[in-house]
């Protein structure tokens, strides 16, 4: 799946990954290729996500938004 991780003045992360791990409102939760279409808060937290090449990235938060479909995820983050 495609994945662009932006803050306001910055992209964090623009290419494939293969699985993203994502600090929500209501807990942890992981979003994998061919997931269900997906709208959710995100709460201060880690964004940990596996690159094609099974890298491993991590991103510190403080809030965000992910909107995700047919394998194209956006993740908007302060």
């Amino acid at each position: 799946m495609q994945v662009k991780i932006i803050k306001p003045d910055t992209i964090l992360y623009e290419g494939p990954a293969t699985l993203i791990q994502l600090p929500g409102t209501g807990g942890l939760f992981e979003i994998l290729e061919n997931h269900a279409p997906i709208i959710s808060s995100l709460a201060a937290g880690s964004i940990r996500l596996q690159t094609d090449g099974q890298e491993e990235k991590v991103f510190e938060i403080k809030a965000g938004v992910v909107k995700g479909q047919e394998n194209d995820i956006l993740i908007l983050v302060q």
